[in-house]
């Protein structure tokens, strides 16, 4: 798992910056209802996405982060509208958000009980008749069907926590039911050979030990690619968005 606190400094030029944020939220936007007055984004990072959320008109921004380095980024950005916390327990009350988003979270998460936890929380702030949007299957997504996965397809990997299967279980479970999805492109995250081999020994593969014999392994094939510098097609990710029952 990367750790969060170091890569606060690197995260937005290494994910596609301003572009991919703005794909991000216009996508979430579009999945919430006319007249929808607040959003809670949930591991808001360093506020790049939810300072666009913050810039539609009428609509009230709160980002909440668990990582100290994160909140104080997006803080700077969305001034006064930042908070610490975890999103297994949220610092809300019960009912207090039009909506909540989750970009990029799911994922990361160590088991379907954990996210199971996190959407529940998220179900749990939100008002009868929101909307709660998540990314899901995140790591399917980087796979585009180019050289680089062709290599990458023997590594292991662990069943998707963040699965849109398993994510609407775990929305029924809340008594959330589906409400629409869609797709946005991740601008910039095209992977090349040389940044994958970056990756691998910096812990972004969960399943690959950096430090480990197979990361040698897997660096040393995408070392015999062509165009070591020239990044593949950018992964395109898919939302899904839930509504709460009005009573």
């Amino acid at each position: 798992m990367l750790d969060y606190g170091k890569e606060a400094v690197r995260y937005d030029a290494s994910r596609g910056g301003e572009p991919r944020a703005a794909a991000a939220a216009a996508a979430v936007l579009s999945l919430l209802p006319p007249g929808t007055g607040s959003l809670l984004d949930v591991a808001c990072g360093t506020g790049l996405v939810t300072r666009r959320f913050a810039a539609e008109p009428g609509l009230r921004v709160t980002g909440v982060d668990a990582t100290r380095a994160m909140a104080r980024m997006a803080a700077d950005r969305v001034p006064g509208a930042v908070v610490l916390g975890d999103s297994r327990r949220l610092p809300f009350p019960d009912a207090a958000f039009d909506a909540v988003s989750t970009v990029w979270l799911l994922h990361l998460l160590a088991d379907p009980e954990e996210a199971a936890t996190v959407v529940a929380e998220c179900a749990r702030v939100l008002k009868p008749g929101g909307r709660y949007v998540t990314t899901v299957d995140k790591a399917a997504s980087h796979n585009v069907g180019s050289d680089i996965d062709a290599v990458l397809a023997g590594r292991p990997v662990r069943s998707p926590v963040d699965g849109a299967a398993r994510v609407e279980g775990y929305a029924a479970a809340c008594g959330l039911a589906p409400a629409g999805r869609a797709r946005f492109t991740g601008h910039g995250q095209g992977r090349s050979p040389r940044s994958t081999v970056a990756d691998l020994f910096r812990g972004w593969f969960t399943s690959i030990p950096p430090d480990s014999a197979m990361a040698r392994e897997y660096a040393a094939r995408l070392a015999d690619l062509p165009d070591q510098d020239v990044r593949r097609p950018d992964p395109v990710f898919t939302l899904r968005a839930f509504a709460k029952p009005d009573s």
